[in-house]
């Protein structure tokens, strides 16, 4: 028997549909934007009206970012710290939410006072600073990783995960003569997949952007410049260049505003590239972690 939609339940279903596919459009729509205006002829563009295509189609803008020789190494360190961030953080922050998820462990609530009291209390930035210049760790590449590695948040999402596990599966694992480390590699982390997927997704998008540590601890040797903070010094150079008289042959190839949506399509397409493989984990491991018995 076919079941028909009452005239009611079709003008609701209307109205969703209509909501979701407008909030679609004014979502994907900026990003559509971006991408025609840094393949349009700069002179162009500046007139307005851009729509959906470019009207007059051009590279100039990509080969400008692109044939700048330091992009290469800066890229290089954004994807080693990216990756290296994600699979290290991840990995002891999962192991720290599961020593908290276990009732058995003393502690547990005094080292869950300690992790919210950082997600509210900061020492400040000077203190931060000079922190890390006592441990030695100023113009150097492990200070993308170290101060960062394990965050509240993420143990506190995956903590509340591993609590809703069943517990034989752990009490079964110590009567073989597992002990702890074995059984967060062999067992919590393969049945665990949602969740870890969901922390490694919010710590690569992270690290990708972040340019400030960049700044602050590394600006001093370019050796060590990440991608973010390599290109919002070009967009400055390109300002500097326009503003000046002799820039007036470059203002008619490139400019600010279609050098700032070349580079913000560069910096976002990895993104995109990583998050479909994720995507399937992400709902999943965001509504388990969020779960309280």
């Amino acid at each position: 028997m076919l079941f028909r939609k009452s005239a009611g339940e079709t003008v609701t279903d209307a109205v969703l549909y209509g909501g979701l596919a407008l909030i679609s459009v004014t979502t994907v729509y900026p990003f559509i934007y971006l991408l025609v205006l840094s393949l349009n002829e700069t002179t162009d563009a500046m007139r307005g009206g851009l729509t959906f295509f470019p009207r007059v189609f051009t590279l100039e803008n990509y080969a400008y970012v692109f044939e700048n020789p330091v992009l290469l190494r800066a890229s290089y360190n954004s994807v080693l710290r990216t990756v290296l961030q994600t699979v290290i953080s991840v990995f002891l922050s999962g192991m720290l939410a599961y020593v908290l998820s276990r009732k058995e462990f003393m502690l547990r609530r005094l080292f869950s006072f300690m992790l919210v009291l950082t997600m509210y209390v900061s020492g400040g930035l000077i203190p931060t600073y000079l922190l890390i210049k006592s441990l030695g760790l100023i113009n150097s590449f492990w200070v993308y990783i170290i101060p960062s590695l394990v965050g509240a948040f993420h143990v506190f999402i995956m903590r509340t995960y591993f609590e809703q596990l069943p517990e034989g599966l752990v009490e079964s694992a110590y009567i073989d003569g597992a002990n702890d480390f074995r059984i967060y590699t062999s067992i919590i982390m393969p049945i665990s997949l949602p969740v870890f997927a969901t922390i490694a997704l919010f710590i690569s998008v992270n690290e990708w952007n972040s340019w400030f540590d960049n700044y602050l601890y590394n600006s001093r040797n370019p050796d060590l410049n990440v991608l973010q903070y390599e290109l919002q010094k070009m967009i400055q150079i390109v300002e500097q260049q326009v503003n000046q008289d002799s820039g007036e042959e470059i203002q008619r190839t490139i400019s600010p505003t279609t050098i700032k949506a070349t580079l913000t399509i560069i910096v976002t397409i990895p993104i995109l590239l990583v998050y479909p493989f994720l995507q399937k984990y992400f709902v999943k491991g965001m509504t388990l972690g969020a779960m309280k018995d």
